[in-house]
């Protein structure tokens, strides 16, 4: 039989015998982390990271070392990944409002209720969309948890402000923590034989504040061995008022001046590394059930995280930037059939996960969304790729990002360009370089040309942007 005839008949045979189990399309296993930035051990973030699961996830796979969220904040983050849309498109800019309440998101069908109507059954636990939205939106939802829980009687850590921004050793043991339940869930799940091609979402909370874990992971990261992040002084001397502003105003994690004066900031990087490890720990529990349950051949995993996280770059803790530790994510996308132990350079972002999803399975792209399908770069991971990201922080406030280069524009004209390839943590902002011009002009030339109005209120994004906006005015 010649090559391409036993090629044809294996493809037959291989069809053939998926129809015959009544389950031809791949399996979907979506695994989200929460304010996970790149302290991965096969990103590099941080050199004493240690996830030995999440790496050999990218083992499997291709492992996105140039990913960006939409928006560095969860709900807007999420929504866009969910519906395909950008914040721009929606008005979900921030905290709130509901999915339900953007028109214009609702001329979108969800990822989960499109593979739903596709005949997969659709299940997840923990934290897939923002709030309340997970119970509305995810068919068969097995709850989250108790979600940021649970709490200690009093705080640990000595900041004052709100309750979710606390930090240490707590609970004793891991199967007190809400992730180490959704992964026993996941894994039952696994064990299970469907009817249907599974669509399973995963929604890991951690490394969110309360950023808590039991004590052996903070055992992995001894204070006296503690590397902090790079920092440089002066960091900021280059940024516009505004642009310090949007990421200071009506913030409420702690500042930098307060932890250098409480002596806090080892105490937050090895409770944030801490909380890595055991989240990581979950994602090795998950793999090894699919591993030796009955869907490992045949599913499509993907790993991310919502946005970024600062741990004292450019001067500031928590996320809401759309510098590259705010807005740059973790992305890893494995399955038979894609190539394996490959990175990829190129400029991507959640907003293409959707429409790369339904390119594997086989359905019908969506015209409404506005990413792109990475099935290209998942074949070929150095192949050509026309495409840049984008993330936001509120209308005007817009980063692009190409293949070497970060640029930001904000709401009132000032501007920041970053060569990362010579200066991987933004420290130099060439904006005003002369020599730069045709590269500014490039990545202006993607911003977008509409915003759609603001909507929701009250949340802290909301006030953020606000006060940045009022401190402009004349």
């Amino acid at each position: 039989m010649k090559t391409k005839e036993l090629i044809c008949f294996c493809l037959l045979v291989f069809y053939l015998f998926g129809t015959a189990c009544g389950n031809p399309k791949p399996n979907v296993l979506l695994i989200a982390i929460d304010d996970l930035n790149d302290w991965i051990g096969c990103l590099g973030g941080h050199p004493q990271a240690k996830t030995p699961n999440i790496d050999r996830l990218a083992e499997r796979g291709v492992l996105f070392r140039n990913a960006h969220c939409q928006s560095p904040v969860c709900n807007p983050s999420r929504a866009s990944m969910m519906t395909g849309l950008y914040p721009e498109t929606t008005g979900i800019y921030f905290l709130n409002p509901r999915i339900e309440d953007s028109p214009m998101a609702n001329q979108s069908i969800l990822m989960s209720t499109r593979f739903q109507t596709e005949g997969y059954f659709v299940t997840a636990a923990g934290k897939l969309f923002h709030g309340d939205e997970n119970a509305r939106h995810l068919p068969n939802y097995a709850g989250g948890f108790g979600g940021f829980g649970p709490f200690p009687k009093k705080k640990l850590s000595p900041f004052p402000g709100v309750k979710l921004w606390d930090w240490g050793v707590f609970p004793e043991r891991d199967a007190l923590m809400p992730d180490h339940q959704v992964a026993d869930w996941a894994v039952q799940q696994l064990k299970q034989t469907h009817d249907k091609p599974l669509w399973l979402g995963v929604g890991f909370v951690t490394p969110h504040v309360p950023q808590y874990a039991p004590q052996k992971w903070f055992d992995l990261y001894p204070l006296d061995t503690l590397q902090l992040p790079s920092v440089i002084k002066n960091d900021l001397d280059d940024l516009s008022p505004y642009a310090i502003d949007l990421t200071r105003l009506k913030h409420i994690a702690p500042t930098m001046e307060w932890v250098t004066k409480h002596d806090q900031w080892k105490l937050l990087v090895q409770s944030y590394l801490a909380c890595v490890s055991f989240v990581d720990y979950q994602v090795g529990r998950v793999l090894d059930a699919l591993d030796a349950g009955l869907h490992a051949d045949n599913t499509i995993v993907v790993l991310y995280t919502d946005h970024g996280f600062h741990l004292g770059e450019k001067e500031r803790f928590a996320k809401r930037s759309i510098w590259q530790d705010g807005a740059g994510v973790p992305l890893i996308i494995a399955s038979p059939g894609i190539a394996q132990r490959q990175d990829c350079q190129q400029p991507v972002q959640l907003l293409d996960i959707y429409p790369t999803l339904l390119s594997l399975t086989g359905l019908q792209a969506d015209p409404k969304h506005e990413g792109h399908s990475l099935k290209a770069l998942l074949e070929n991971p150095a192949g050509v790729w026309p495409f840049m990201a984008r993330s936001s922080f509120g209308p005007g406030n817009v980063a692009i990002i190409s293949a070497g280069y970060r640029y930001i524009h904000y709401n009132d004209g000032s501007e920041e360009l970053y060569d990362r390839s010579n200066d991987p943590h933004e420290w130099f902002n060439l904006a005003d370089n002369p020599e730069k011009k045709t590269i500014l002009d490039i990545h202006r030339a993607s911003l977008p040309t509409h915003y759609h109005a603001i909507l929701g209120a009250g949340s802290t994004g909301h006030e953020a942007y606000s006060a940045s906006e009022s401190r402009r005015m004349p």
